[in-house]
């Protein structure tokens, strides 16, 4: 479902709703990465010129070759940026127009230089020195390879002694939205949660606002702390309205250890596992979203949209982070839910194209011209 009168009531109600954004609130937390984007070589030609290899199953088969032997594989830089769900996620909705608070790891004592940039779009606190990520793109994929012996540092113990827990509780307790983000990456996030729910959240009052949690590539943790991070995920519905973002690859995991069935994925086997998974980590907003299109889950049903798909993306990195703060941005000023998928489509189809955050004009300007 996307249609050109669908895009063109998302593109109104975008431009009535875009003076409310810079009066709106976003705390935003807790990872921090510094991200090298490279290129896989298949053939240099010259010292200037190669050729890469597009597809990951080529990277794949190059290693698979050259089991019991060894082989050279070069890696070319394409740029170096700041990383991490985070703060991709905080420097897209600061695009916005958003006034952002972002604490995560970022360099410590001293704020790496990555972040400079996005340090005066945002308020910006640092518990930690950022990790690293070689991001390895193709056009069907990227393989993330990290360095996170930082991310240990990113702890109850040192969000009381480095940022405050009175200011933390602040930014909780007032803030339009919140988004706990990169659980995958953070050994120490279910402490964290836990801390929150008990010690901050008991002094929520007023109306109920919006929390965003994505755990990011769960398959590497344990089952035991998947599902203790659901039941944390669920205890804080009682007191905001929880969007819980998954992409495709999430999806199975998050159902896998769920026991439910994820051979299926089209976008009906997709819509099914959705449904089974809001059943059982009763949210109210559940997100899927592959590559080609998005999924929203409440109550009241389920919603599809098609994005702007394109085989040859400029970058992809970021690119889930970017739909995530499009989709926020849609929930935020009051879009259902399937207007709220096509702004987070539009904002990843800007980015991947780009390589750039998009404005609510850019997304606007996106809507009235849809990419071909």
């Amino acid at each position: 479902m996307n249609t050109p009168e669908m895009r063109a009531r998302c593109a109104t109600q975008l431009q009535a709703a875009a003076n409310r954004v810079s009066g709106m609130h976003a705390f935003i937390g807790l990872d921090g990465f510094v991200d090298d984007i490279v290129h896989v070589v298949d053939k240099r030609e010259s010292a200037e010129k190669f050729t890469r290899m597009r597809m990951m199953a080529q990277w794949g088969e190059r290693i698979r070759a050259a089991a019991g032997k060894s082989t050279n594989i070069e890696l070319v830089s394409q740029r170096t940026k700041l990383g991490g769900n985070g703060p991709i996620m905080a420097n897209a909705m600061a695009s916005f127009g958003f006034r952002v608070t972002y604490v995560g790891n970022l360099g410590y004592p001293n704020l790496h230089p990555v972040f400079a940039e996005f340090a005066k779009r945002a308020a910006v606190h640092s518990l930690a020195e950022p990790g690293y990520t070689d991001a390895v793109e193709f056009d069907d994929g990227k393989v993330m390879l990290g360095k996170h012996q930082s991310l240990k540092q990113v702890n109850w113990s040192n969000i009381q002694s480095r940022y405050g827990q009175d200011r933390f509780a602040a930014n909780i307790t007032s803030s339009d939205f919140v988004g706990f983000v990169n659980w995958t990456m953070l050994p120490y996030m279910n402490e964290i949660w836990s801390a929150t729910l008990k010690e901050v959240c008991t002094r929520i009052s007023g109306p109920r606002r919006r929390l965003f949690f994505d755990l990011a590539d769960p398959e590497k943790r344990t089952a035991a702390d998947i599902h203790r991070a659901l039941d944390l995920i669920v205890a804080f519905e009682k007191h905001f309205d929880v969007i819980f973002g998954l992409n495709e690859k999430e999806s199975s995991e998050i159902g896998k250890n769920l026991g439910l069935t994820t051979s299926d994925h089209s976008p009906e086997g997709l819509a099914k596992l959705g449904q089974e998974i809001l059943k059982r980590v009763p949210v109210a907003t559940l997100v899927i979203h592959p590559t080609a299109y998005a999924i929203a889950f409440n109550k009241q049903g389920v919603s599809i949209v098609e994005g702007p798909f394109t085989p040859r993306p400029h970058i992809t990195t970021g690119a889930s982070d970017h739909f995530n703060a499009g989709f926020c941005l849609g929930k935020l000023l009051g879009l259902d839910n399937e207007l709220s998928l096509l702004t987070g489509v539009t904002t990843s189809g800007f980015y991947v194209r780009t390589a750039k955050s998009p404005s609510v004009g850019d997304l606007i300007g996106m809507l009235q011209d849809w990419p071909k």
